[in-house]
């Protein structure tokens, strides 16, 4: 299948590593430098500044769109009316109605959408995917989670505290991967409460945000994404009647990916404990584009689709409208 990846920098080169089999055509980048070195490293491919020509080549089959939120569903939409697969950069929008016409567009041409939510691809989320279809946790009841990294000098005067670029602060980017991994459990939320705050940065959009999300069933996420952790950290916990587990790190920075399973006894007391650790490099991103070539081979709409990213983005509004953020430039 033959790609164009439009958005050149540390997360389109990612993309571009894990393209396999596949061959990359096009690179897309305002900036021809970025596009020319990426292009540079794979043979006939050519570099370019504007997108539209990469989404109109009649060899292009497949768009990968990292680049920045204000221009992810405006490039998805042209993408997916050429006809072409596309896979966009989470969080997919700044706003959920933009994608109302990707949406459209795509049912009308056939072409499939994968938001990267990479996050369900890492081996501890998959393991723990594993455990929940199996019944190991028996019902499940409630999903504690935080996730945060710490910034860097200059921050503040970043794309991502610009809110006309990026929609708003570290709830629709840190913040989205939580709420996605919690619908993957839970299902879809339908009480909303939270908050969102600038504590430190000075920035015009929120550094954290707190989620108190409840599923029909009265399930509940309980979740916080912070750029003020100062030590980058992630941690995800699933409880059910029979049993949790615990997940911690995606490996880097964050520390070594581990997941625990605590078995409830039947006269309780302390659990039966089981531990996976994956000191291994992240292969989640060539995880999750295998399955979406694999999607693209059987015809089948990808898990982490458009839906899902509009599902998460209404979260976020909702607890930006709560907390008073006005992002509707």
């Amino acid at each position: 299948m033959n790609v164009a990846i439009i958005g050149c920098g540390f997360i389109g080169e990612k993309r571009a590593r894990q393209l396999g089999a596949c061959r990359l055509v096009a690179c897309v980048d305002k900036d021809f430098a970025k596009a020319e070195r990426l292009a540079s490293g794979y043979p006939d491919c050519v570099a370019l500044t504007d997108w539209r020509e990469a989404v109109n080549r009649p060899d292009v089959e497949m768009v990968i769109i990292a680049v920045l939120h204000s221009s992810l569903a405006e490039i998805a939409y042209a993408a997916v009316s050429a006809g072409k697969h596309v896979m966009i950069e989470k969080p997919g929008a700044k706003r959920a109605h933009e994608l109302d016409d990707v949406i459209e567009a795509a049912e009308k041409t056939g072409a499939l959408v994968r938001i990267g939510f990479n996050h369900r691809y890492h081996r501890a989320l998959q393991k723990a995917r594993e455990l929940v279809d199996h019944n190991a946790l028996g019902d499940l009841m409630f999903i504690r989670a935080r996730y945060g990294h710490g910034g860097r000098l200059g921050y503040d005067k970043e794309w991502r505290a610009d809110p006309a670029l990026s929609g708003g602060g570290e709830l629709i980017d840190q913040g989205v991967h939580l709420i996605d991994l919690a619908r993957w459990f839970l299902g879809d939320f339908t009480d909303i409460e939270g908050s969102a705050h600038t504590f430190f940065w000075n920035m015009p959009v929120d550094d954290n945000g707190f989620l108190l999300l409840r599923t029909p069933k009265q399930q509940v996420a309980f979740l916080h994404a912070s750029c003020t952790e100062w030590r980058n950290l992630f941690s995800f916990e699933i409880y059910g009647r029979n049993g949790k587990i615990d997940i911690n790190g995606l490996g880097g920075s964050y520390g070594i990916e581990r997941i625990t399973y605590y078995r409830m006894l039947p006269e309780m007391g302390p659990p039966e404990t089981y531990r996976w650790e994956y000191p291994m490099p992240d292969n989640s991103w060539e995880v999750e584009f295998n399955e979406f070539l694999e999607d693209i081979k059987l015809k089948r709409q990808p898990e982490a689709g458009l839906r899902d990213a509009q599902a998460a983005l209404k979260i976020v509004e909702q607890i930006y409208r709560m907390s008073d953020y006005d992002y509707s430039s």
